[in-house]
């Protein structure tokens, strides 16, 4: 397999619409990357650069080493496995895994023994005489992937290649290709707008927005150490709430005050709040960090109304609200809420984030 590396990677189109901007990855031998970001964040435009499906405007662009800008497609000895699968209808899931192998006039025999490895690999051993309409969407995927695995490439490259199947089928195709990759202790570089799958699948996520690459690290590290409010958002499910506070001391101490509230910080944090005294700025703390009290705490409590209450088995999640300011709540399923009661929640606030209302970036970790 390969190490993948993109150095200060562009690509702008004809107009002077930039997609990609200054994209610096590395993807080492053996990695699981996982490239994630809302609809029109480049991150599918830096996947077909590294394919050779589109050209790169800017930077380098290296596989093994070896400079890729110029050397087209076929001599990359790379893989693509597509959202819409891209088989041939008219021939078998045999014919479509051997097709890539007869075209670079592979021996028989070698076709042969490829195919028919991966194919127990993915389990379609069953499905080789069978034609592509004869096949469900998660069978159609798994040829998909035992096309891309004969040719035993230095890197596969994932576009999205879940999003046509339904909920269930997805969870069990990310356990397989999470599976697969073990196996086969290969390089994957992988495109979802799902950060649940960027989550479960990833041994590292890039992620980006606007063209831009906002934070590159393993799916804890991101998840807990998010370097600004978007990071924060846009990982994990629901997303992080954000509100509106004012710093203020009060007596050598530092408080965060809200219309409805007043919340102590963490001592740990207080250093770096203490800067912002005067200021308002975001105050950032996920679902399940937020602790149901059933009396008021006596310190950093949060007087909440709850305007709906989303029963999901084992959980509840609790969508709330301090004046105008909405943030939702996760929390065990055994208490009786209801639409317009007011609940008191207090926040765990070591796990508490703080993020500048002027760049968005962390106060923690720019501190």
């Amino acid at each position: 397999m390969a190490k993948v590396e993109l150095k200060g990677i562009g690509k702008v189109y004809d107009g002077g619409v930039r997609a990609v901007d200054n994209a610096n990855i590395v993807v080492e031998d053996k990695e699981f990357v996982v490239l994630v970001g809302p609809s029109g964040c480049g991150k599918s435009t830096t996947l077909r650069m590294v394919a050779g499906l589109e050209d790169i405007s800017e930077g380098e662009l290296y596989i093994d080493s070896e400079l890729m800008n110029q050397v087209p497609p076929k001599d990359r000895n790379i893989a693509m496995v597509f959202q819409n699968y891209a088989l041939y209808p008219h021939m078998t899931v045999y014919e479509n895994m051997a097709f890539g192998l007869r075209i670079k006039k592979v021996p028989k025999d070698e076709i042969d023994r490829r195919v028919r490895e991966a194919a127990r690999t993915l389990d379609i051993e069953q499905f080789l005489e069978r034609k592509p309409k004869a096949l469900s969407g998660g069978q159609r995927q798994r040829v998909a992937v035992g096309r891309a695995i004969v040719r035993n490439p230095k890197v596969f490259l994932f576009d999205e290649p879940l999003s046509n199947l339904d909920a269930k089928l997805r969870v069990t195709m990310r356990k397989e290709l999470s599976e697969l990759h073990l196996k086969l202790n290969a390089t994957m570089i992988y495109v979802t707008h799902d950060q649940v799958e960027a989550m479960t699948m990833a041994s590292k996520i890039v992620v980006m927005k606007d063209g831009k690459v906002q934070q590159i690290g393993a799916p804890l590290q991101l998840y807990n150490e998010p370097v600004n409010k978007f990071v924060a958002g846009f990982i994990g499910s629901p997303p992080m709430n954000f509100l509106s506070v004012k710093v203020a001391e009060k007596g050598g101490s530092i408080a965060l005050q809200e219309e409805a509230f007043e919340i102590k910080p963490d001592q740990s944090h207080v250093d770096a709040l203490r800067k912002y005294v005067g200021k308002e700025i975001f105050f950032g703390i996920r679902p399940e960090d937020l602790l149901f009290c059933e009396k008021p705490a006596s310190e950093s409590n949060m007087s909440l109304k709850i305007s709906v209450v989303e029963p999901l088995g084992a959980d509840i999640h609790l969508w709330l609200t301090s004046g105008t300011q909405p943030l939702v709540a996760r929390t065990e399923a055994h208490y009786a809420f209801k639409v317009g009661d007011t609940v008191n929640f207090t926040p765990r606030l070591e796990k508490a984030r703080y993020f500048d209302k002027e760049t968005e970036f962390s106060i923690l970790t720019t501190e």
